[in-house]
């Protein structure tokens, strides 16, 4: 049975790539608040990544990384500060959590690392510089450890659009701006969690064994199309 890391698994998209682990894998998990979640093959550690020690592990075989930010502003309400603390949460915190437990997935069975990156990346929107700066870093981020690290590790990203998480709570706050967002997607759709975390859950296993160092848009064609 493989073990894999979950950082930021107690919310949204994390927690839902926990709850479908957890059938056949060991499930640690790295997060500021506890889940709500109670399995046997199941572990968690409390901790903010970016202000503390990360907890010592003794085996793994993957590790997701699920922290992100969607901060959107006009560029002149921007700070340096705001451009700061996304970069710290979205690059530096999976920077911080790769180097720590490098060490132990090399030892694993087929490790494979997955990222989060954005359609931001991919498409320019008004009010996303600063998660759209952060997250081309990610993406950097997985195109260089995927050559350094192979072929012992795999690495590779999810970039979603709009997922229905509480951190995208303010984007679907009524019903009006959800109509909106679904009808910008040419697919007539946004993301649900789990969707997200079942291709998080592939990139982790076997069936991906030959791919590394993509960046994966899950973006209901809103990147993709013109229509």
């Amino acid at each position: 049975m493989k073990t894999i890391i979950v950082v930021g698994g107690s919310k949204g998209i994390g927690k839902a790539l926990v709850e479908k682990l957890l059938v056949n894998c060991n499930v640690i998990n790295i997060s500021r608040s506890i889940p709500d979640i109670s399995h046997n093959n199941f572990t968690h550690h409390n901790c903010d990544i970016t202000q503390q020690e990360l907890p010592d592990i003794d085996i793994a075989d993957g590790l997701v990384y699920c922290p992100g930010s969607i901060n959107l502003k006009p560029i002149s309400r921007l700070s340096i500060d705001d451009f700061k603390n996304d970069f710290e949460i979205n690059v530096l915190g999976a920077i911080k959590v790769i180097q720590k437990y490098l060490s132990i997935l090399k030892k694993g069975n087929n490790p494979s690392i997955v990222l989060f990156s954005s359609v931001a990346t991919k498409l320019g929107m008004p009010f996303h510089a600063s998660i759209a700066v952060a997250k081309s870093g990610v993406e950097g981020l997985v195109k260089s450890l995927g050559a350094e690290l192979a072929p012992t590790f795999r690495i590779n990203a999810i970039a979603p659009t709009v997922t229905n998480t509480d951190l995208a709570s303010k984007l679907l706050r009524n019903q009006k701006m959800i109509e909106n967002i679904t009808e910008r997607h040419p697919l007539k759709k946004f993301l649900a969690p789990g969707e997200v975390a079942d291709m998080a859950e592939f990139l982790l296993f076997e069936k991906s064994s030959s791919i590394s160092g993509q960046i994966f848009e899950m973006d209901c064609g809103i990147v993709s199309f013109k229509i």
